[in-house]
């Protein structure tokens, strides 16, 4: 039970000192969601809450992961990736990854 304790105290430090910046996050899930959504070739679900959630083709996700880490980007080639905005997220991070999937799919759009 020591872990849900632990758990518990990371909660309540979130409510205490984070709470209004969820809608910070918010807005900046919204701008990640938007700026993907204009690439061709994946799909981008509108950002809800800090999440963004792009459907990747099954052909393209391997490369995508490492054309982006080469950037220094790290994602999951996961049919549905899922993309989370939070205090250390900048708009200078979601810019690196918007470019980072227009970069790759302009290279690749051709088997998209």
């Amino acid at each position: 039970m020591r872990q849900a304790g632990i758990l518990a105290a990371a909660g309540l430090y979130a409510i205490e000192h984070n709470i209004a910046r969820l809608a910070e996050d918010h807005a900046n899930a919204d701008y990640l969601s938007q700026g993907l959504a204009t690439i061709a070739g994946i799909e981008v679900r509108p950002a809800q809450t800090n999440m963004v959630f792009v459907k990747l083709p099954e052909d393209h996700r391997e490369t995508l992961a490492d054309s982006l880490k080469a950037r220094g980007i790290v994602i999951r080639p996961t049919p549905l990736c899922r993309m989370v905005t939070h205090l250390d997220v900048t708009r200078a991070d979601m810019d690196a990854v918007i470019d980072g999937f227009r970069a790759y799919f302009a290279k690749n759009s051709k088997a998209a």
